[in-house]
């Protein structure tokens, strides 16, 4: 099985490739840290004994998304599973946000996975197979104080996701969303909110592996998942 991971090197986005890792499957990963990719390929290949193949990529710009996944396809012929993970969160609110926060966060956390979908579509629709996760958010779902342009662009990563299912569901391929609450990631470190009282990356991961499990006429169309006292 041939999976790409987008914002592969931190956190849902590691833990998913670690998840994948180890079940064997062949890994493509990208982040903009070309560094930091090699470092997770190395730790991933000397964990799990998997074949990890790794571009550098600034997915917030069309061109380097359709590179990526050309590139992809180049590696290994076809994909058989999409995780559009890669995100951007900046806090602020609509009316004094700086001049250009909208674009920045759709550009990367919507436009990211409409470019990269469309371009390795075509493998999947030829197999008449394949299983696309989209990462929305709790944020995709109500509205938040200081959300702002993030929110914006996590409700349209939704609607996205909600219309690619219904358009490919005759065609035999699966899509999810992801809709998670608060996670501890790198976001969170130096806040005084501990560990234990919100999600691990991993949760995110084993669901998304529990869903690519089914049979080919099950799908699991929405994953929500929330810290068990509630979101912050």
């Amino acid at each position: 099985m041939n999976v790409v991971i987008t914002g592969a090197t931190k956190g849902i986005g590691l833990a998913i490739a670690h998840a994948f890792g180890e079940k064997k499957y062949q890994l493509l990963l990208c982040s903009r840290n070309e560094k930091e990719l090699n470092d997770v390929a190395n730790l991933l290949t000397a964990t799990y004994n998997c074949t990890v193949h790794y571009k550098a990529t600034d997915v917030s710009k069309k061109e380097n998304c359709i590179g990526f996944a050309n590139w992809c396809l180049m590696q290994v012929g076809h994909i058989d599973i999409l995780v559009n993970n890669a995100g951007y969160f900046v806090p602020g609110s609509i009316f004094d946000e700086p001049d250009g926060q909208l674009e920045l966060m759709i550009d990367t956390n919507l436009m990211s996975a409409y470019h990269i979908t469309r371009n390795v579509l075509p493998s999947m629709i030829a197999k008449k197979q394949g299983h696309i996760f989209n990462i929305t958010s709790i944020a995709a779902t109500q509205a938040y104080a200081n959300g702002g342009s993030y929110s914006i662009s996590k409700y349209a990563m939704q609607g996205f996701s909600k219309n690619l299912r219904l358009e490919l569901q005759p065609l035999g391929i699966k899509v999810t969303s992801v809709v998670p609450g608060a996670v501890y990631t790198n976001s969170w470190s130096g806040s005084d909110v501990l560990p234990a009282r919100i999600m691990h990356a991993n949760d995110i991961a084993q669901m998304i592996v529990a869903a690519v499990t089914l049979s080919p006429q099950a799908v699991v169309e929405e994953i929500t998942l929330r810290p068990q006292l509630g979101d912050l």
